[in-house]
This record gives C-alpha cells, sequence and structure tokens, in this order.
C-alpha cells in the first residue's frame, strides 16, 4: 500500500494554482484596514515582529513569518463559517463513514477512533466569482490537528507592534481563556498533561516546532518522538526528565506518509488495541482527505469525481488535474489532463483516480510590491461531548507564486503564514 503526501500533495496540485494578474485588479480586502497597516508598515517594525516570535518561542522558526495579517470581512467571514459547517455535516454520515472505510490504508487502521474527529482544517482559496466579488473556494480538508497554540501566540505579537484595536482573531466571541480552554478539553480530555504526549516523527526537525513548544507552555504536554515511546504490553510510556511516565493520551501530529517514506520504526503498531486515547485519530487523516471530495455538493467545493463513477469526462477537461488517490509523495498526478490519459487506465484501477477541477486564486491583498493571493483555513476543535465542531480560528497563507509552496515564493515578500483578523461583532 502507497500513501497520499497530503504535503507535497498541495505543493504539486494544480488545484492550487495561482494565475498571474496585474496590480490593477487586485481586490483590497476591508480597504480602510489595508490602508492603515500598510501606512503604518516598516521593516522595523517586521523585524519586531520577528525578533518577538523568536524570543517568545525560543527557537528558530521554520517557516516564513509573512508581514501582513489579513482582514476578513464580514460578509466572508460569515460565508468561511457556514462553508466549513455545511461541508464537514456532509461527511458526518453512516454513508459516508461505511464509503471511507477504503481510504484508510489497512497497516495504519487503528482502533478506538470515536465518532468524530478532535480536530478539522478546512482550508480555502479566496477567489473572485463572475461579479468580481470574494468567494471561497475548497482546496483541502484534513481530520487532523493544526498550529492552535501558535495561531493564538502569533496573533498577540501582531497587536504588540501594530494599532489592531477593535479586531478580533477567535470566532464565536471566544476570550483567550476560552479558546485555551476549548483547546485543553481537545488535546488532553479528561487525562493528566504528565500523561499525556504530543508525538511526531523528530519534533525537534519539524517545521512546525515553535507550535510544538507553545503547545507545552500553554497546556503542559510534552512533545515526543514516536521512536521514544516505549511498549510493555498494552501500555506505552515515555521518559522525562530521568523518569518514565505512562501515556494515556496521544495528541498526535504523526503524518503516516512521512512515517513511511523515512521508514520510520516504532515499538508499537498502529493496529494494536492499545490502553490509551487518541486526540486527532491517524483515522481521520484518512477519512477527511481528499477522498472526500466527490462526496461532497456544495456551492464552495471543486467539481470532483473517482474516475470509476465518472461515464463521461467534463467538457471542460483542461481545467481539470488527474491524481491517484493513494499515491506516495504526489506520485502520478497529471495538470494537463486528456482524454487519451482516461481512456489508459485500466477499469480495474479507476475507482483508484480522482478528477478534480482546479482552482484559480485572486490577487486580494495589496502590498507595496504585487498584490498577493490568499488561502484561509478554518481551524476547527470537536471536543468530546460536543454535538458539532466549533471554528475557532484561522491560519492564512499568502502566495505571489504560480503556487503556495516555498519554491514558487523564494525571495519575495509579503508571504508565508499569518493571521486573520476581523472586525468586533462581525
Amino acid at each position: 500500500m502507497i500513501f497520499v503526501s497530503f504535503r507535497l500533495f498541495r505543493y504539486l496540485s494544480l488545484r492550487v494554482y495561482c494565475g498571474r494578474a496585474s496590480r490593477r485588479k487586485a481586490i483590497i480586502v476591508i480597504p480602510h484596514l489595508r490602508a492603515r497597516f500598510n501606512a503604518q508598515f516598516t521593516e522595523e517594525k517586521y523585524s519586531g515582529i520577528l525578533a518577538s516570535l523568536s524570543a517568545l518561542i525560543g527557537a528558530p522558526i521554520g517557516f516564513r513569518p509573512c508581514e501582513t495579517p489579513v482582514f476578513l470581512p464580514a460578509d466572508l467571514c460569515d460565508e468561511l463559517l457556514a462553508s466549513a459547517s455545511e461541508i464537514v455535516a456532509q461527511l458526518d454520515t453512516p454513508e459516508y463513514m461505511k464509503a471511507s472505510e477504503r481510504a484508510i490504508p489497512a497497516d495504519f487502521n487503528a482502533p478506538g477512533e470515536g465518532a468524530h474527529p478532535d480536530f478539522i482544517q478546512v482550508d480555502f482559496a479566496i477567489t473572485r466569482d463572475r461579479q468580481g466579488r470574494l468567494s471561497p473556494k475548497l482546496i483541502e480538508l484534513q481530520g487532523c490537528a493544526s498550529l492552535y497554540a501558535y495561531q493564538l501566540l502569533a496573533a498577540r505579537i501582531f497587536r504588540e507592534h501594530y494599532d489592531l484595536d477593535g479586531l478580533e482573531t477567535l470566532f464565536g466571541c471566544l476570550t483567550e481563556e476560552g479558546y485555551t480552554d476549548l483547546l485543553r478539553r481537545a488535546v488532553i480530555g479528561d487525562c493528566d498533561p504528565a500523561e499525556t504526549i504530543l508525538m511526531e516523527i523528530e519534533p525537534e526537525r519539524q517545521k512546525t516546532l515553535p507550535d510544538f513548544i507553545l503547545t507545552e507552555r500553554l497546556l503542559g504536554v510534552p512533545p515526543v518522538c514516536i521512536t521514544e515511546v516505549i511498549k510493555r504490553g498494552n501500555r506505552l510510556f515515555y521518559n522525562r526528565g530521568g523518569r518514565e511516565h505512562p501515556i494515556r493520551r496521544i495528541y498526535n501530529r504523526v503524518i503516516v506518509d512521512e512515517l513511511v517514506r523515512k521508514g520510520v520504526r516504532c515499538a508499537f503498531d498502529f493496529r494494536d488495541e492499545l490502553d490509551l486515547e487518541w486526540a486527532g485519530h491517524p483515522n481521520w487523516f484518512f477519512r477527511m482527505s481528499k477522498f472526500s471530495l466527490p462526496w461532497l455538493d456544495h456551492r464552495a467545493a471543486p467539481r470532483a469525481w473517482f474516475l470509476s463513477d465518472l461515464a463521461e469526462p467534463p467538457a471542460d477537461l483542461e481545467h481539470f488535474v488527474l491524481k491517484p488517490l493513494f499515491s506516495f509523495a504526489g506520485a502520478g498526478v497529471k495538470v494537463e489532463v486528456t482524454r487519451e490519459d482516461l481512456d489508459a487506465i485500466p477499469e480495474s484501477e479507476r475507482s483508484g483516480y480522482l478528477l478534480q477541477e482546479r482552482i484559480e486564486y485572486a490577487p486580494v491583498i495589496e502590498t507595496p510590491e504585487d498584490p498577493s493571493k490568499v488561502e484561509v483555513r478554518v481551524m476547527m476543535l470537536w471536543p468530546a461531548g460536543e454535538s458539532q465542531p466549533r471554528a475557532v480560528t484561522t491560519l492564512m497563507r499568502l502566495s505571489k507564486g504560480l503556487m503556495l509552496g516555498v519554491d514558487f515564493n523564494r525571495n519575495k515578500t509579503w508571504v508565508g503564514s499569518s493571521c486573520g483578523f476581523f472586525e468586533e461583532g462581525s
């Protein structure tokens, strides 16, 4: 079995295609806030933000923090939140649960996944519709954790350096205390933080290390490499400070395709019946993924079909990409699809391929040079006992290249990772 590399797949696929556009076509998101921020901006202030982040984290930041936050207008916020909620609801059905069993690799089908994921990320490209209005379009959804601790504290750093009074970063009138409480419930549950670990592959080498450090500071949950976990019977343990601690709950940050690609060996098998709880059960990474796209019937979702279900290709085939569902490191992606490409796939293999509409980002963020395009991640928490997930905050990715990947944004400014702000009462 080979696995989907979601990190690299996003980078390779033209679903994140960003067409070139001139500066005059830019839509300034909340013009008065954008104008005020740009007028305040200096390179010295940006250096101050980077210095504050580094001091707060105490470690290098492996990704590029952007110079600017994104200011979200109220109607766009409403559409992002409604779309995220509606998309997740379409997958929260017995029919989808049964169908998505085949998305989970047999070697990593872990027991005890529960009725719903603890964490959900719904990523939208900001595009323009035919009338020129801002319109979110689904890029990807993932049933796994994201930078919950980092985003909270990065927004605080922006506030320290700029006049952002009257602006919020947390949805639903959440305070920082309320947000932290929700995150604690999702990550730790009823367990002791000392018996909860953030499990990752070589966490000290991951670009997401800042989030791991801040998670430990915020919740008391230490990052532990999966190779350092000890197994005795059906129990897992970890060493910290010369003492061995039982593991009652795992805040899972391991990406299975990285585990396979690196040939990482650990003391337990994901299929083992272990005496512990998962926060971010590994099965949900596969259940909520590109496998989900053909199941969606939503205004924000791209058209997508399993090739086995497609009687006739769409007339505008040139606007689609062809993806193997179960591929490793993006292997087999075709970005210029022809009818011959489709016909060449044997009938027995067609259920393992996805034909998906690609999406064009719009340049919407005014910068000192070319405008930036933006992707909005709606970050959701679904603690045990809650009837539905709750959108809590956002993670922004800004780009000026043809795609969102680092290689397409080298030597560019006003690109990278950022926070979303919106006006109070939105």
